[in-house]
């Protein structure tokens, strides 16, 4: 971004929304500790104080990294925070992996949150969707309308952009956070998703950060996870494909049960399981 300074359209965006925060008089936000979770979270709790709940999914589609992340930043401000445990995999319509996968995990997490939002005495729950998730597949946001689950980043019009805008005026240390998405999507519709095959692939992922790759995804193919197709930044294929590093990350992910490793020389995108629909 060229131009870190909100604009005022933001600005605008940012007063509609604590508007609308306000009407609540007490709100869950469900926290991923992604770049628009982290925003609403901090604006909720600005506004609402002690009547604001944070809630996380600690599910087997979530790296513990990212649970850990949302603990200590909780712990950190101030806001009440409470981690929910969840089992995707039991959830019935997902490790088949069907074209609406997510429709059936959201359904079943966000009733899980739900229930832990009433037990504070919170009966409304919102979520981080902002308005540039309108134009993606996500059938996930059919579950929210069905549960009534708020989207306030999308109900005033907020874009990615300019969430991130905001969360570097406000000092969020998760303003440049690069665009995150559960396990479960590393996954081609139709293959099963199994405890195993989601470990390797937090794994293979977590040594890809190790070595200083930022934004980057390692997509699974084959019945048994067989595959590995790395996804790295556009600018970084190089890097990752220089010999040393290249033999390493080879190795290693061989070593995680891998029997073929390949580079996608298109580079990361968001949503490339997507580009099959």
């Amino acid at each position: 971004m060229s131009d870190l300074k909100p604009t005022p359209e933001a600005l605008e965006r940012l007063e509609a929304l604590k508007e609308l925060i306000a009407s609540y008089g007490s709100v869950a936000v469900a926290y991923s500790g992604g770049v628009d979770s982290t925003f609403l979270a901090v604006v909720a709790h600005d506004v609402l104080g002690n009547n604001m709940l944070a809630v996380t999914s600690a599910g087997r589609v979530v790296p513990q990294r990212d649970i850990d992340r949302t603990r200590s930043f909780c712990a950190e401000r101030g806001i009440a925070h409470e981690v929910v445990v969840f089992d995707e995999l039991e959830v019935p319509g997902f490790k088949e992996n069907p074209k609406d996968r997510c429709y059936h995990c959201k359904k079943a997490l966000f009733t899980q949150m739900l229930e832990a939002a009433k037990r504070r005495g919170i009966t409304r729950l919102v979520d981080g969707s902002n308005k540039d998730d309108e134009g993606d597949y996500r059938p996930g946001l059919r579950a929210l309308g069905e549960l009534q689950i708020g989207s306030p980043l999308r109900e005033v019009g907020m874009t990615k952009a300019q969430i991130r805008e905001l969360s570097h005026a406000m000092g969020l240390p998760t303003w440049d956070m690069p665009s995150a998405a559960c396990l479960a999507s590393r996954f081609a519709y139709g293959e099963v998703i199994t405890e195993l095959k989601l470990r390797r692939v937090e794994q293979a992922e977590d040594l890809l950060h190790s070595m200083g790759f930022v934004q980057l995804r390692v997509r699974c193919h084959g019945a048994n996870g067989e595959l590995a197709r790395i996804e790295v930044d556009a600018n970084e294929i190089a890097r990752l494909a220089e010999p040393a590093l290249r033999k390493e990350v080879v190795a290693k992910l061989t070593e995680l049960g891998f029997k073929y490793v390949s580079l996608d020389l298109t580079g990361f995108r968001s949503g490339a399981m997507n580009e099959v629909l």
